[in-house]
């Protein structure tokens, strides 16, 4: 019987970071100053972001060491186990060997502990006494005020309106951890005042939580920012989980032919699958392995959006950023994978997905709520919303593999549970889910308000 569970022990889990940066053939364009569209210094950034992650988001190390604290922060759950997805694979009655690496028992249920607590610690160190952030559906936000309390400090959230309201626990779990959670658009910011002034009942977006959370750190002196996703430093950090699933395949005498993860901004993407791709990029690996992110058709940055500069924010606050972008005034459907509701995408993924280095695809909400349906019959793991999407991906690659007798190995990146998305199940079960489909002229609109900038 093949190994199921592959734990790498706690003293083995990596204690640095890889920078896929050192290894890019051609280098990320420069981010531009929000204002001038000159390219951005360091300096720019600091009334927000302590210097020590700003060094990270443009160094070309190919290793950045964690410190101590992070380290003993993390053991606190790490390393976490990649499973061979058997029962999954005989229901599909497929040849392909599927894993999946289980972010979901970290203390909030997802990845984004990875990066919440080493920014947490750096901005601790550099003397801030709150964070104010945003979030989707809600892992961030826990992560973030989990990270606080770890390390003695406050934090604010501004969390998507549509996901305040589906998603209630996750507020709970914010505010259990120290947390103050506001719906966004929200009263406490110009930002938010604005966009009410002209949708009064507006959903909200990542695009204008990220507005409203930047206003606040700036505006306050003993206050910082933090982004949980799409910057090069937030990936970096994140390349534990692939770091990890490498030791782990070497561990069971196999190597992924494939791997799937979903998209929103990129972190679990590229922290999943940056040390793979690194080994490729080297001339190291094993097999010429395909890489593919998954993301919600109702918000298909990657399959439909343009390549070039955009904001991060809908108030024009951020740097401009090279990224797949579909508009900083776009406005995504109410879909209940929160996390994926983001207009950008991280430059990065962004870059490799352009030339050609990785894939990308996109699936309505029924049929990835399917696949997880199955996947939790099969596997006993109910999955988050957004790691579904990756679920539905492997799904389809290993129906193909059926088809070919070809006998692939398929990695998926089961980024968080979903225990507390169990009233998106409800609805699924209901058959109340709705496929929304992003309309071309919705599409045009929002990408005709991109900046024309030139380099």
């Amino acid at each position: 019987m093949p190994e199921r569970r592959i734990i790498l022990p706690g003293a083995k889990m990596p204690t640095a970071w890889y920078n896929i940066m050192a290894d890019m053939p051609n280098k990320p364009a420069p981010y531009l100053h929000p204002g001038t569209q000159e390219p951005l210094t360091p300096d720019a950034l600091t009334p927000i972001f302590p210097m020590s992650l700003i060094e990270q988001e443009v160094t070309q190390q190919r290793w950045v060491d964690m410190p101590g604290e992070v380290i003993d922060a993390l053991l606190q759950y790490r390393t976490t186990p990649l499973i061979r997805a058997l029962r999954l694979e005989q229901a599909l009655g497929t040849p392909a060997r599927i894993y999946y690496k289980f972010e979901g028992q970290s203390p909030t249920g997802s990845h984004k502990s990875n990066t919440a607590i080493a920014q947490a610690y750096y901005n601790k160190q550099a003397g801030m006494k709150r964070l104010a952030t945003e979030t989707g559906a809600g892992q961030w936000g826990t992560a973030l005020c989990h990270a606080c309390t770890t390390f003695g400090m406050d934090c604010t959230v501004y969390m998507v309106k549509v996901s305040f309201h589906q998603k209630p626990y996750r507020k709970t779990l914010m505010r259990l951890w120290g947390g103050e959670v506001f719906a966004s658009p929200s009263e406490q910011t110009q930002a938010g005042r604005d966009v009410l002034a002209k949708d009064p009942d507006s959903l909200g977006s990542l695009g204008i939580a990220i507005s409203e959370a930047v206003e606040d750190a700036a505006t306050h002196a003993d206050t910082n920012y933090a982004l949980g996703s799409v910057l090069n430093h937030v990936l970096m950090h994140q390349t534990i989980i692939g770091l990890e699933c490498l030791e782990q395949f070497d561990m069971v005498g196999d190597y992924p032919d494939v791997v799937f993860g979903c998209c929103g901004g990129g972190s679990n993407f590229g922290g999943l699958v940056f040390p793979f791709l690194g080994r490729k990029l080297r001339g190291e690996a094993t097999k010429q392995t395909r890489f593919v992110g998954v993301e919600p058709a109702a918000c298909p940055t990657l399959t439909r959006g343009e390549y070039r500069f955009d904001y991060g924010d809908v108030a024009k606050m951020t740097p401009l950023v090279m990224m797949y972008t579909l508009g900083h005034n776009f406005m995504p459907a109410g879909i209940h994978a929160g996390g994926l509701r983001y207009h950008g995408m991280s430059a990065l993924v962004s870059q490799f997905v352009h030339e050609g280095d990785i894939e990308a695809i996109a699936y309505p909400q029924n049929p990835v709520f399917q696949a997880a349906d199955l996947f939790a019959k099969t596997e006993g793991i109910v999955p988050a919303p957004e790691s579904a999407h990756a679920i539905k991906g492997a799904m389809d690659e290993a129906l193909r593999a059926k088809a070919t007798g070809a006998e692939t190995a398929i990695l998926i990146g089961l980024s968080g549970h979903g225990f507390l998305d169990l009233g998106a199940y409800e609805s699924y079960l209901d058959g109340k889910l709705v496929d929304f489909a992003l309309p071309e002229d919705e599409l045009c609109a929002a990408l005709g308000e991109l900046p024309e900038i030139t380099l």
